[in-house]
């Protein structure tokens, strides 16, 4: 018996437990910001320059609109992980500005 007890596992404590689910709760409320300010800023990167045939400072507003989305939302991110602002994941937040500048410009 002493055998089968050693080899039993051992119970997290409830400390263990929080930092389990502080952890689970930062990833699912980052995930919903990814969603939730993609969503905006990949429309925007698409419209923009569809309505660059028309009117030309709208679709220029709209891109830039579309960047500063992209940069709060990974912003955000960073924020609910805790980490530095000054990252280079801040290039994800550019992305889809970038990607709409070649259709653009």
């Amino acid at each position: 018996m002493v055998g089968a007890a050693a080899g039993a596992a051992r119970e997290p404590s409830s400390q263990e437990i929080v930092v389990k689910i502080e952890i689970v709760q930062r990833w699912v409320a980052a995930v919903i910001l990814i969603h939730v300010g993609a969503a905006p800023a990949t429309a925007l990167a698409v419209y923009s320059p569809h309505l660059a045939g028309t009117d030309r400072g709208s679709a220029i507003g709209l891109w830039v609109m579309c960047g500063v989305i992209g940069l709060l939302t990974v912003g955000g991110v960073l924020l609910i992980h805790a980490r530095s602002l000054l990252s280079p994941w801040l290039v994800l937040g550019v992305l889809p500005m970038a990607a709409s500048a070649f259709f653009l410009f």
